[in-house]
């Protein structure tokens, strides 16, 4: 039943993140999901700080929130002149650093730290429990399959507007879809995922199966659909790949899988080299 719930808990990483990635891919932000996934610390150091617990819903809530306003400072510089890839940059490092120090200050006797942030640990997701509704179980099952369910529901009420606003959003803006606001919703999903993941899988993890997945079936897919499909397969194969890879070599679950994610892109990018130049060569053989 343990190996059940951590591999199940990797599935559902693999599948929540996918789907928020291929958006994210699209838009060509993938490196915003790198900066949220590292200072949402910020947030529980500030939760825990008011709070003086890590549990509950203020802990979510701060990380949460913390997300948000990596967005919003990041798109306030844009605007303003920085290009995106500074104000990541900036807004990354300076609210991550601010966490180390307060970290190390405040909370230096206290179970929390940087390398639970970035790595986690899947394995101990069966022992944490919660019930709710009658029915106990993991409370990383929980969480992601709440973050899950919301995404589904995001995309299907806005799949419209997400798919306008991505591809041509001065079109949006001219039909009255209001761009800012689908911006922001975009990122309160990414945050969301990030957050719903990170405490049992680590931020590595969660950026790898953010852009992985879905950077591979970019390569594949010639529709959105297909994109979406694929991404999901990708996400799934190498939770459970990359589980049974790490139980054989006994080495870190969550590491294993990220790196599965990486192996599958490879393997996809070079059979997609194999194929181009396998069609140029029958198109040169045939003029």
């Amino acid at each position: 039943m343990i190996e059940f719930w951590v591999i199940l808990t990797g599935i559902l990483v693999g599948i929540t993140c996918s789907i928020a990635g291929v958006f994210l891919v699209l838009r060509k932000m993938s490196m915003i999901a790198d900066a949220i996934s590292h200072t949402v610390l910020f947030g529980i150091v500030i939760s825990f700080l008011v709070t003086q617990t890590l549990t509950g819903v203020s802990m979510f809530i701060g990380a949460a929130l913390a997300g948000l306003l990596t967005a919003f400072l990041v798109q306030y510089l844009r605007s303003n002149g920085i290009q995106e890839d500074a104000a990541i940059g900036i807004i990354f490092t300076t609210l991550f650093a601010i966490s180390v120090l307060l970290i190390t200050i405040f909370a230096g006797d206290v179970h929390l730290d940087v390398e639970h942030v970035l790595m986690g640990e899947i394995a101990f997701v069966p022992w944490d429990k919660l019930t709710l509704f009658g029915f106990e179980m993991p409370k990383a099952i929980w969480m992601l399959g709440i973050a899950l369910i919301l995404n589904v529901l995001l995309l299907i009420v806005f799949f419209k507007e997400f798919k306008l606003s991505t591809f041509d959003p001065v079109y949006a803006a001219s039909i009255g879809i209001p761009i800012v606001f689908m911006h922001y919703l975009f990122m309160m999903m990414i945050s969301l995922t990030t957050v719903s993941a990170f405490d049992s899988v680590g931020a590595i993890l969660v950026i790898a199966m953010l852009i992985g997945p879905a950077a591979t079936s970019y390569l594949i897919s010639r529709s959105l659909k297909q994109m979406f499909g694929f991404a999901i397969s990708f996400g799934v194969m190498a939770a459970i790949g990359g589980y049974y890879v790490a139980k054989w070599l006994d080495t870190s679950i969550a590491g294993m899988m990220a790196v599965m994610v990486g192996f599958l892109f490879i393997v996809v990018f070079i059979g997609q080299l194999v194929n181009k130049k396998r069609v140029k060569n029958h198109l040169q053989s045939n003029v």
